[in-house]
């Protein structure tokens, strides 16, 4: 049979048959009757062009990212082994290395994406095994509220996180949910243990309260005022009932302490307006007892006793003036009964133990004066100078009277 058409790659033999060229000989791919050999043999070209298009389109596939490479090995192991009877002409051993080249690149590809996917389940598998560790830190924890919420949010983090076989995410889950169990064991029982603790605080601070209504009518001040401060301290030990709660039970302890120390330091304010208006009153009994001649004893005398009459009918002066206020009158009483007794001895004014002792206490003050203004203490200054003052009246009026 003679060639009536022929390429590098195939020919038309003179009844129409078609063949292409192998290695392993020629093979018949088709016959063409509807035109030229030439038109017939560009036909069976163009086939093997197209097939060669569909090749170059999976190779290109499989560099895609993305694109399963294992659909793109099932095409080219179809195309290639319907390569041996493909109607097609032309390098069908180029198609066939193509082929061979694009599956052992699919090959390549699958195990890239086998890598690609497992880095990525090992990343999720990470993320959600430090989400359990977190929980199982935070089903320790007393921080009720935020971990409460915390749980919450780390449920739907686990559950967006997408790519781990079932197997090992339902064990993992499972340790989550055991985590948050515990944690809800313990917070519940940290509240039923509170409520127990608020329910006998509650009950304590009622009794304190009970206690302190019944002593807010007391005019027992100070040990009244003793028991309020143990009272207060009871409060203190009682711990907290709910809050609500235990804002109304102060607002009645502390009502009922406010009732008892605002008629205390009412009663207090009245005593103490009273001391200081019989302060004033010795004061003024001071200064006209200081006004007392010596010399002319028995008149002084008499009105000095007059004066302590008065003086014992005032009543209590503020205490840390009262002591002051009796050294002066007793001074003034013991200079008038001295010199009386140096009257009654006839001894002479500058010889009389009275002046003798007069001028020993004018010289003690005098030198009391200047210690007190060299270490500046206000307070003994003025008490220095104000009996100084006294006992050298006196000495002068000693004087007088030793010259009358």
């Amino acid at each position: 049979m003679s060639d009536r058409t022929g390429s590098e790659w195939g020919r038309v033999a003179d009844d129409g048959t078609v063949y292409v060229r192998t290695s392993d000989g020629e093979r018949a791919v088709g016959s063409w009757r509807a035109g030229s050999p030439d038109e017939g043999l560009a036909h069976f070209v163009r086939r093997y062009e197209d097939l060669s298009a569909e090749i170059e389109l999976l190779e290109r596939r499989v560099t895609i990212p993305g694109v399963d490479p294992s659909g793109v090995a099932a095409s080219a192991q179809r195309l290639l082994a319907a390569l041996p009877t493909a109607a097609v002409v032309g390098d069908l051993a180029a198609l066939q290395r193509r082929l061979e080249a694009l599956l052992a690149a699919c090959e390549a590809r699958k195990s890239q994406v086998q890598a690609e996917r497992a880095a990525r389940v090992a990343k999720a598998i990470a993320a959600k095994e430090e989400l359990v560790a977190e929980a199982e830190r935070l089903a320790k924890s007393s921080d009720w509220k935020a971990v409460s919420e915390r749980f919450r949010t780390i449920g739907d983090e686990f559950r967006s996180i997408t790519g781990v076989d079932k197997r090992t995410d339902s064990g993992l889950w499972r340790r989550i949910v055991a985590a948050r169990e515990e944690f809800a064991r313990r917070r519940t029982a940290h509240f039923a243990a509170l409520d127990t603790q608020r329910a006998r605080s509650k009950e304590r601070k009622e009794a304190i309260i009970a206690e302190a209504e019944s002593l807010a009518s007391s005019t027992d001040w100070g040990p009244t005022s003793a028991r309020f401060r143990e009272l207060m301290a009871d409060w203190k030990s009682a711990g907290r009932a709910a809050k609500d709660v235990d804002d109304e039970l102060w607002a009645r302890f502390r009502a009922a302490q406010d009732a008892f120390f605002s008629r205390r330091n009412a009663v207090n304010a009245q005593r103490d307006a009273e001391a200081r208006a019989n302060q004033a009153a010795k004061e003024a009994l001071l200064a006209e007892a200081s006004q007392l001649d010596p010399a002319d004893t028995d008149r002084s005398l008499r009105r000095l006793r007059e004066i302590q009459d008065r003086w014992d009918a005032i009543g209590r002066v503020p205490r840390e003036g009262a002591g002051q206020l009796e050294r002066r009158l007793a001074a003034i009483g013991d200079r008038i009964r001295e010199a009386a007794d140096a009257r009654w001895s006839r001894n002479d004014a500058e010889t009389s133990p009275f002046v003798a002792k007069l001028r020993e206490n004018v010289a003690r003050l005098e030198a009391k004066l200047e210690k007190a203004k060299a270490s500046g203490r206000t307070k003994d200054i003025a008490e220095a100078e104000a009996a100084l003052a006294t006992h050298r009246a006196w000495l002068a009026q000693t004087a007088r009277g030793s010259d009358r």
